[in-house]
């Protein structure tokens, strides 16, 4: 758990903005709020869960799409910006070097970019055709 919370906090480091979007029943004004709160805890595990599940299906990633696709629909509807994935992606990256230490090379730092590609990729295409919905 302490791995995870240090990619968290290094998320709202890179953009303080992003607190704002967890308005649970503890609302999260600061990092010390999001980090007390079980929804919040609970999301973060939702995220690792996605993470575990790409990992999972390596030698099928487009298995996943259609989850990805809704995931994607549902970040934009509650106001996720397309930009919030890449500070995911870039805290998620900054966990593995926290985690892993020497054993976080550059050839396995673009394995995990290239993995979280793929899904950020089918997650902004079901953001964009959620949008694309509503404005019909």
């Amino acid at each position: 758990m302490l791995i995870k919370l240090c990619g968290v906090c290094r998320l709202f480091e890179l953009d303080p903005e992003l607190l704002s979007l967890f308005n649970y029943s503890t609302n999260c004004g600061s990092k010390q709020d999001c980090l007390s709160s079980p929804e919040f805890l609970d999301h973060v595990t939702k995220v690792m869960l996605v993470i575990d599940a790409a990992v999972s299906h390596l030698d099928d990633l487009h298995s996943l799409e259609e989850f990805l696709l809704n995931l994607g629909k549902k970040h934009q509807a509650v106001g996720v910006s397309t930009q919030s994935f890449t500070v995911v992606g870039e805290a998620l990256l900054y966990m593995l070097q926290c985690s892993l230490g020497q054993a976080y090379t550059a050839p396995l730092r673009q394995a995990w970019l290239n993995m979280y590609s793929i899904v950020v990729s089918a997650m902004s295409r079901g953001w964009a055709k959620n949008g694309e919905d509503k404005a019909d």
